[in-house]
């Protein structure tokens, strides 16, 4: 059975810019599907924690065509390692000389996500409420191009992500990015913080918040 033919859940597809990671701002098409084994407490896109429709490859091949065929394409969920075929649709973009991000939320092993594609983790801070469920050997996995994200709320998880950052020695091996969460932690404070503590890693503000509100994408 050709790869096209496999299903995956959906939730949707968009093309919108890339509102986190050192690609911020770049058009991509945005492949969401369904399902996620975590329940964050700042979690902006619940809706796909369940529900979507059946869709195969090709179907997902061919709405990433009719939208012009632009050379990013990012993955994200929900959780998309959820689902075993997500490793065949990243396989069907990657030989069609594709640039594929997969955005994870670090609770599934990275272990047979390709060398090529671009991961993005997001480490969950204790005001998440999902902090115990970070799988802690995905760090051997990521690279100079991986990232690491960080989504603060508030002091606490700015001095845990701080501990994690230098206990891991994550900026030898990877690159860092740690954001206020929208309208909770305010971004002066962050700012300060990094700067006070002369942390190597990218400060952001959620580029799609600022633009789009609670709509992740357009």
């Amino acid at each position: 059975m050709p790869a096209t033919w496999k299903k995956l859940l959906l939730c949707e597809t968009f093309v919108s810019l890339q509102g986190e990671s050192t690609l911020q701002g770049l058009p991509m098409f945005f492949i969401r599907l369904s399902g996620c084994n975590l329940r964050c407490k700042w979690c902006d896109t619940r809706y796909a924690w369940q529900g979507g429709k059946e869709v195969s490859l090709g179907e997902i091949f061919a709405q990433w065509r009719g939208e012009g065929s632009l050379p990013w394409v990012e993955i994200t969920g929900g959780e998309p390692l959820l689902q075993k075929g997500v490793y065949a649709l990243m396989d069907l973009f990657l030989k069609e000389g594709v640039k594929v991000l997969l955005e994870t939320n670090g609770s599934i092993s990275l272990e047979k996500v390709p060398q090529e594609v671009l991961k993005i983790v997001d480490l969950k801070p204790p005001s998440s409420g999902m902090n115990q469920f970070i799988f802690w050997p995905n760090l051997a996995y990521l690279g100079p191009k991986d990232q690491v994200k960080f989504v603060l709320a508030d002091r606490a998880d700015y001095l845990w992500a701080r501990d994690v950052l230098n206990r891991y020695s994550l900026t030898v091996y990877t690159q860092v990015l740690m954001s206020p969460v929208y309208n909770v932690l305010p971004p002066q404070d962050l700012a300060r913080w990094i700067l006070e503590d002369r942390l190597p890693v990218r400060f952001q503000l959620q580029l799609h918040k600022v633009l789009w509100g609670d709509r992740p994408g357009v």
